[in-house]
């Protein structure tokens, strides 16, 4: 479904990321670990089009995306949601869910994507009219996961989702993760909580300065004494 091959990107004079190949299948939850500064958050923002690409490719689907603006990545079904959110703090719930929607031509069909959102994360039905900017960020995470849903997206990719919450809404948080692929969505995800991510994925990757270093099923990772010691603090 999505295939880097030899992918080098950075900023500017910066080179962050260094010849990565990775895939992710139809159906499947991929994390994406390593320690803080590898270039976790670069490889998510170049897969999404923020950031161009210095080598290699990014194929979506059959079509390479690589060079293609954010938007029609989007378009495409490949729907990114941001480390820190990036709400409209202002809006309101219902008011960010509609804009999560702007590329949609199915505008009658709106509805029904509402009712899904709102079945996978109640609370944001009973906040619809409150501003986003008031809200938890527990809460605000799940709108930012909602918003991207939707999009309608065929491959979701989640930049540390649970950064800055509480262990009770991290684990909220990630089995909705789990829901989400179960409805059919793929999903990359990129967490700071490792154990976790690794444990609800079928396939993982660990990323070291800017280079693919290890690959395997994400529940054997967990107590592989490489990731464990390099990677996890453990």
């Amino acid at each position: 479904m999505l295939t880097l091959d030899r992918v080098s990107a950075g900023y500017r004079r910066l080179q962050v990321l260094h010849d990565v190949s990775m895939r992710v299948e139809q159906g499947e939850i991929v994390a994406l670990v390593g320690a803080n500064g590898a270039g976790k958050t670069t490889l998510l923002r170049a897969i999404s089009g923020l950031i161009g690409v210095t080598g290699g490719t990014i194929t979506f689907e059959g079509q390479r995306i690589d060079g293609l603006r954010p938007e029609r990545i989007v378009r495409l079904g490949l729907v990114h949601v941001p480390e820190g959110r990036a709400l409209f703090g202002p809006l309101t719930v219902m008011e960010n869910l509609q804009m999560g929607a702007y590329t949609r031509r199915d505008r009658a069909e709106l509805a029904s994507s509402l009712d899904e959102v709102f079945t996978l994360f109640p609370v944001l039905a009973q906040r619809r009219n409150q501003r986003a900017d008031t809200m938890s960020g527990g809460e605000q995470q799940m709108l930012a996961i909602a918003r991207a849903l939707m999009a309608r997206p065929r491959l979701l990719s989640l930049d540390e989702p649970s950064i800055g919450l509480a262990p009770n809404l991290v684990t909220a948080v990630l089995e909705a993760v789990t829901r989400i692929r179960d409805t059919g969505v793929t999903v990359l995800i990129v967490e700071q909580n490792a154990t976790h991510a690794l444990r609800i994925s079928d396939r993982a990757y660990v990323l070291e300065s800017g280079n693919i270093t290890i690959e395997g099923r994400g529940p054997d990772l967990v107590d592989d004494p490489r990731v464990r010691t390099a990677y996890l603090g453990m």
